[in-house]
């Protein structure tokens, strides 16, 4: 019986399209209001998922990655997860000193930010390429 090839979830093109809309199409605005209005993180939304139409049209993989995407910018729920992950070895601490960026306040904050970032890159490159790929 011949093996099936798997399907790759993350590839390079959709790496790109989310640097490209994270990234080169998010201004500072929106930056510094998604998190706080709903509206700057619609936009934000909008503006994130125009490279996504150059690898899919198809309108569920669309409202997944979309929606995804406002869920955890708003919520930032990066910060939730690094926060969780942490929880169960010893020296956690509460979440009102970890709330900025789920690390305590310890962490020099360069640090925390990137690692925050970090982990929010790889959720949402996480959803997409299981959205193209599964969904299609």
């Amino acid at each position: 019986m011949p093996v099936k090839e798997a399907c790759p979830v993350i590839t390079a093109d959709q790496i790109i399209a989310h640097f490209v809309g994270d990234y080169i199409l998010q201004s500072d605005w929106m930056v510094q209001h998604k998190g706080r209005k709903w509206s700057a993180a619609f936009i934000h939304v909008v503006f994130y998922s125009l490279p996504f139409l150059f690898l899919t049209t198809d309108p569920l993989v669309l409202a997944v990655i979309a929606g995804s995407h406002m869920i955890i910018d708003r919520y930032r729920l990066a910060r939730h997860l690094i926060w969780v992950k942490n929880w169960p070895w010893p020296g956690r601490r509460p979440w009102s000193e970890c709330r900025e960026t789920g690390f305590p306040p310890e962490v020099p904050k360069y640090l925390s930010t990137w690692l925050m970032i970090i982990v929010d890159n790889i959720v949402h490159i996480l959803i997409n390429g299981a959205a193209l790929t599964y969904l299609v």
